[in-house]
Protein backbone atom coordinates (compact mmCIF):
# COMPACT_ATOMS: atom_id res chain seq x y z
CA UNK A 1 0.00 0.00 0.00
CA UNK A 2 0.98 3.64 -1.21
CA UNK A 3 0.48 6.69 0.60
CA UNK A 4 -0.11 10.00 -1.54
CA UNK A 5 2.73 11.97 -0.72
CA UNK A 6 1.24 15.29 -1.24
CA UNK A 7 -2.30 14.34 0.12
CA UNK A 8 -0.29 12.97 3.74
CA UNK A 9 1.61 16.01 3.46
CA UNK A 10 -1.32 18.24 3.22
CA UNK A 11 -2.95 16.45 5.86
CA UNK A 12 0.29 17.09 8.43
CA UNK A 13 0.64 20.54 7.31
CA UNK A 14 -3.17 21.69 8.42
CA UNK A 15 -2.91 19.32 12.02
CA UNK A 16 0.29 20.84 12.84
CA UNK A 17 -0.75 24.06 12.03
CA UNK A 18 -4.28 24.31 13.57
CA UNK A 19 -2.75 22.06 16.24
CA UNK A 20 -0.24 24.72 17.54
CA UNK A 21 -3.16 27.54 16.67
CA UNK A 22 -5.13 25.87 18.98
CA UNK A 23 -3.01 25.00 21.34
CA UNK A 24 -1.63 28.98 21.36
CA UNK A 25 -5.17 29.89 22.36
CA UNK A 26 -5.76 27.17 24.98
CA UNK A 27 -3.13 28.56 26.85
CA UNK A 28 -3.90 32.21 26.84
CA UNK A 29 -7.74 31.17 28.04
CA UNK A 30 -5.97 29.91 31.25
CA UNK A 31 -2.95 31.95 31.58
CA UNK A 32 -3.41 35.22 29.43
CA UNK A 33 -0.70 36.41 26.98
CA UNK A 34 2.56 36.80 26.96
CA UNK A 35 5.50 38.07 25.09
CA UNK A 36 7.81 35.72 27.05
CA UNK A 37 9.99 33.49 24.71
CA UNK A 38 9.00 29.78 24.51
CA UNK A 39 11.06 26.95 23.33
CA UNK A 40 8.54 26.37 20.36
CA UNK A 41 9.24 30.42 19.85
CA UNK A 42 13.20 29.67 19.44
CA UNK A 43 12.66 27.67 16.71
CA UNK A 44 9.60 29.42 14.76
CA UNK A 45 10.87 32.88 14.72
CA UNK A 46 8.26 35.10 15.63
CA UNK A 47 6.22 33.08 17.73
CA UNK A 48 4.56 33.80 20.91
CA UNK A 49 1.69 33.42 23.11
CA UNK A 50 -0.55 36.06 21.91
CA UNK A 51 -2.62 36.37 19.23
CA UNK A 52 -0.54 37.41 16.77
CA UNK A 53 1.84 34.83 17.40
CA UNK A 54 -1.05 32.18 16.93
CA UNK A 55 -1.21 33.43 13.21
CA UNK A 56 2.83 32.81 12.98
CA UNK A 57 2.88 29.54 14.82
CA UNK A 58 0.16 28.53 12.51
CA UNK A 59 2.17 29.56 9.39
CA UNK A 60 5.42 27.87 10.29
CA UNK A 61 3.42 24.54 11.93
CA UNK A 62 1.71 24.43 8.56
CA UNK A 63 4.68 24.39 6.33
CA UNK A 64 7.19 22.18 8.85
CA UNK A 65 4.21 20.47 9.12
CA UNK A 66 3.92 19.17 5.21
CA UNK A 67 7.83 19.26 4.70
CA UNK A 68 7.89 16.76 7.69
CA UNK A 69 4.87 14.73 5.89
CA UNK A 70 6.36 15.19 2.72
CA UNK A 71 9.78 13.41 3.93
CA UNK A 72 7.45 11.04 5.90
CA UNK A 73 5.25 9.70 3.02
CA UNK A 74 8.22 9.53 0.79
CA UNK A 75 10.41 7.57 2.81
CA UNK A 76 7.37 5.14 3.68
CA UNK A 77 6.75 4.39 -0.03
CA UNK A 78 10.37 3.37 -0.29
CA UNK A 79 10.46 1.10 2.82
CA UNK A 80 7.33 -0.39 1.94
CA UNK A 81 8.17 -1.10 -1.80
CA UNK A 82 11.24 -2.83 -0.76
CA UNK A 83 9.21 -4.66 1.78
CA UNK A 84 6.56 -6.03 -0.72
CA UNK A 85 9.32 -6.85 -3.40
CA UNK A 86 11.14 -9.32 -0.66
CA UNK A 87 8.08 -11.10 0.41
Amino acid sequence: MRLDVRAFSLTCGIVGGLGLFFLTWWIMAFDGASGDPTIIGRIYRGYTISPEGSIVGLIWAFFDGMVGGAVFGWLYNIIAERVAVRA
